[in-house]
């Protein structure tokens, strides 16, 4: 059911300086650049390396999902794994089906790829959050 490995969501209380981690120490060369999303409440931006990627989100506003995960982690750490399916709605079936419990009432929102995701509650993913996002590319 799940495809390739998309990303990993390191959740960071400074884009900025996980940049220069990533690009100073581990030597990483393409990043893109620092992005708003509101109606996410996060900030994002994108590590490229050669066969995924490492998604960097900061809180973006007082409301943000990841201020929780922060307070518990104030040097920010990894945050979900992502992968890829071919149909976003089959896969939340599927979860469903399968006793799992999928975010957000199960409606799938516009992720950061610009494409719909959805997220399984990590205490059905053995304990990791897990988003599944449909394939780029693929129809909606």
């Amino acid at each position: 059911m799940i495809g390739r490995l998309n990303h990993v969501g390191v959740a960071t209380p400074s884009i900025e300086e996980s940049v220069r981690l990533y690009t100073e120490v581990l030597g990483a060369t393409k990043v893109t650049a620092k992005k708003a999303m509101p109606e996410q409440g996060v900030w994002v931006c994108f590590v490229d390396l050669p066969n995924s990627q490492i998604e960097l989100i900061e809180p973006y506003g007082d409301n943000s999902p990841i201020t929780a995960f922060l307070a518990k982690n104030p040097k920010g750490g990894q945050h979900h794994v992502c992968f890829e399916v071919k149909d976003i709605i089959a896969a939340r079936d599927d979860m469903k089906a399968k006793g799992a419990t999928v975010l957000n009432n199960g409606v799938p929102r516009i992720g950061a790829h610009g494409v719909p995701v959805i997220f399984v509650h990590p205490k059905d993913m053995g304990g990791v959050l897990v988003e599944l996002m449909q394939e780029p590319g693929a129809a909606h």
